[in-house]
């Protein structure tokens, strides 16, 4: 694709960058066969291909408009458009880069506006959330339905393990997550513990940055890769093996570190080092495949429904481990029909967009259901808070399969 940037972008950075991703992008239009916003409106502009051609105007010069902007907010960024590509256009930082040029031109209506900044100020300061939350849950029975699914019943988080171990890894405890479903981070604690790894919270590591990146508040975002860089420093320079993630969007999130911070001198080689040490959950786990099958041997007779978060099987391209796993332990893993489709949540998407975040969740449970599964896993707490909405079958994180299944053989 030719380009002719304007000069307000052309030298900078995000100018280059982008520059470079639009010339990768041949027009081939595989991108709207699996994008999922494009299956339901059926509209070239709400695809990738379509996005594409916006962003190029406007980084030409064209000036955006409200109409604009919706498109681009319609995007779910589940990056499926990127597995597609037989280019390898870049897509998920091109769309944050134009999402960010079109917000500063283009004013959001007031409404738009006080809902963006409550997500931006209140989601990622778990201590400020923590408490809403829990008063939320005091009231959930009288709050009104569209509020209420975002306000899952309080959890038991059971017990953190007290033993400490040779092996060392970093553990990111994360913002929403702590509150909303307290049992996956100790659950994962304590499968670590039974293999002999401790995981380590730094106290002062918070949110990855994702919400506030993705809410075109690319300067909050580096504020807090760079809080949770020393944060986890002095573990790391302990010798932590790895930073481990229970929530893949997460996961996709700190592994852009690197990139994110190359520009920053004090940080850019912290940063990089910190990517290159975070792994989801399910990349380390298969180091221990064979000791968690031989404990748990005949131990588990569970079907389940496995739902991919679109930031593990999208954003950082890892397909398959999960289910490896669980299949090693006895569990009967089954994928829905399009599975490689997004369920809807992608981080705030659901409150911002929630028509299309409910049809294409309503998609989803339905699939998910199709497979006769008594339990849906995935490994997301978007996803999980989103799904369980949705569907009177439990939804849970993955890891706690193998935590009950540790639990009841001990």
């Amino acid at each position: 694709m030719q380009t002719n940037l304007a000069d307000f972008i052309r030298d900078t950075r995000e100018g280059k960058e982008a520059d470079a991703i639009l010339r990768t992008c041949v027009h081939c239009g595989f991108c709207t066969a699996t994008c999922p916003t494009y299956q339901l409106l059926g509209d070239e502009l709400d695809g990738p291909r379509g996005r594409i051609y916006l962003i190029k105007q406007v980084l030409e010069g064209k000036e955006p408009t409200a109409k604009t902007q919706q498109h681009l907010d319609r995007c779910l960024t589940c990056r499926n458009c990127e597995t597609t590509c037989p280019s390898g256009v870049q897509y998920g930082r091109l769309i944050d880069i134009g999402r960010k040029v079109v917000s500063d031109r283009v004013a959001y209506t007031p409404a738009q506006k006080l809902k963006r900044a409550a997500l931006r100020e209140l989601l990622p300061r778990k201590h400020v959330f923590t408490p809403a939350l829990k008063a939320g849950q005091l009231v959930r029975p009288l709050l009104p339905a569209a509020l209420r699914e975002k306000v899952p019943p309080r959890q038991k988080s059971g017990i953190w393990p007290q033993r400490t171990h040779a092996r060392t890894m970093l553990l990111l405890d994360g913002c929403v997550q702590p509150a909303m479903a307290p049992n996956i981070n100790a659950a994962t604690a304590r499968v670590f513990d039974a293999l002999e790894v401790q995981l380590l919270v730094a106290q002062k590591a918070g949110c990855c940055g994702a919400i506030r990146h993705h809410l075109n508040d690319h300067d909050g975002a580096l504020d807090d890769m760079r809080r949770n860089i020393d944060a986890w420093w002095p573990a790391i320079e302990a010798g932590a093996e790895a930073i481990v993630m229970t929530a893949s969007g997460c996961g996709a999130m700190v592994k852009d570190y690197g990139y994110l911070l190359a520009h920053d001198p004090a940080y850019a080689e912290k940063a990089q080092r910190v990517s290159e040490l975070t792994k989801d959950l399910s990349e380390i786990l298969p180091e221990f495949e064979q000791e968690l099958a031989a404990r748990l041997a005949g131990k588990i007779d569970q079907r389940v429904a496995w739902h991919p978060p679109c930031t593990l099987q999208h954003g950082q391209q890892i397909r398959g481990k999960v289910e490896g796993v669980l299949r090693a332990v006895g569990v009967d893993v089954q994928l829905c029909q399009d599975s490689h489709l997004c369920c809807g949540s992608a981080g705030t998407y659901s409150v911002l967009q929630p028509e299309l975040s409910h049809q294409l969740r309503d998609r989803k449970i339905a699939n998910l259901e199709a497979t006769g599964a008594d339990t849906i896993v995935s490994a997301n707490i978007g996803c999980l808070t989103h799904l369980q909405a949705g569907t009177q079958k439990p939804v849970r994180h993955w890891i706690e399969l193998i935590d009950d299944a540790l639990m009841a053989v001990h």
